[in-house]
């Protein structure tokens, strides 16, 4: 399996592991929080057969990179993007994150610029900024993600059950666009990942990207569930797509937060068009 070397780790370096196949367009997937690169499965197909070349891989602390104490913080995750870029030397890339991978890519495009970049996808987005603060009426209450620091202190394989539930909006979709075995294999990511990296990422949330959004100079498409409970629309994709020069937002109906799956040919469908 690839890897490559982010950090110095007390004994060794601190390894991510990726993927890279195909040939064409790069294009770089992003996965969210508390997933890994494999949560891209639907779309990896589509690119490929698209002619794109496709690279996943998984943040610091998630999937089968490596699960340092540190590091889970935006510009920590920005520079391991950008070694990535580098070191794989993809120019002319499209940057895709979702959920939070768009704030890694927001926050790359706002510290590193567009050299390499072609053009930008947010697909369930965290940015603007998530924290309710009196610049930020709209925003949510410190309290809520005190909550879930708590939970996740307390029983975090009990906290990923309900959180995923809301995630792929199980009580409306499940049975439909969505499989108990799928969700199954959401939870066995997400308690495979790092406990420490899993919590200090919920502070990483309450970043405030609005500095960065005026830097995105590429052509950027937002795509956002109507019916996200994790991440809802109009707190969110609606300001951002507001924020970014020229931005395209799509809205998928009774998309829930884990849409990838659950809306994927509506996804790959917008996803493709903008790729072109």
């Amino acid at each position: 399996m690839p890897y490559i070397d982010v950090a110095e780790g007390n004994s060794a370096p601190v390894r991510l592991h990726y993927e890279d196949h195909g040939t064409g367009r790069p294009v770089v997937l992003i996965h969210g929080w508390p997933l890994n690169g494999a949560s891209w499965e639907k779309q990896t197909a589509a690119l490929l057969a698209a002619g794109h070349r496709v690279v996943t891989y998984d943040r610091r602390g998630f999937g089968r990179s490596d699960q340092p104490a540190d590091g889970y913080d935006y510009d920590t995750f920005a520079a391991d993007l950008d070694r990535l870029l580098t070191v794989l030397d993809l120019r002319d890339a499209a940057l895709v994150g979702f959920s939070m991978g768009t704030g890694e890519v927001t926050r790359y495009l706002g510290t590193y610029g567009s050299e390499r970049i072609e053009r930008a996808v947010l697909i369930g987005v965290v940015p603007p900024f998530l924290l309710k603060t009196v610049d930020n009426p709209a925003g949510v209450e410190a309290s809520v993600f005190q909550g879930i620091e708590e939970a996740l202190r307390a029983d975090r394989f009990a906290f990923m059950t309900d959180f995923l539930a809301d995630f792929y909006n199980v009580d409306v979709l499940g049975g439909e666009r969505i499989s108990e075995e799928v969700v199954r294999a959401s939870w066995n990511v997400a308690v495979g990942a790092s406990a420490k990296g899993t919590l200090d990422c919920v502070r990483a949330w309450l970043t405030d990207f609005r500095e960065d959004l005026p830097r995105i100079d590429v052509p950027t498409l937002i795509i956002h569930g109507d019916a996200d409970r994790t991440l809802p629309i109009d707190s969110t994709a609606v300001p951002l797509s507001r924020s970014i020069a020229g931005a395209e937002l799509k809205t998928v109906a009774g998309g829930p937060h884990g849409l990838l799956w659950t809306h994927a040919d509506e996804v790959n469908a917008a996803l493709l068009a903008f790729l072109g």
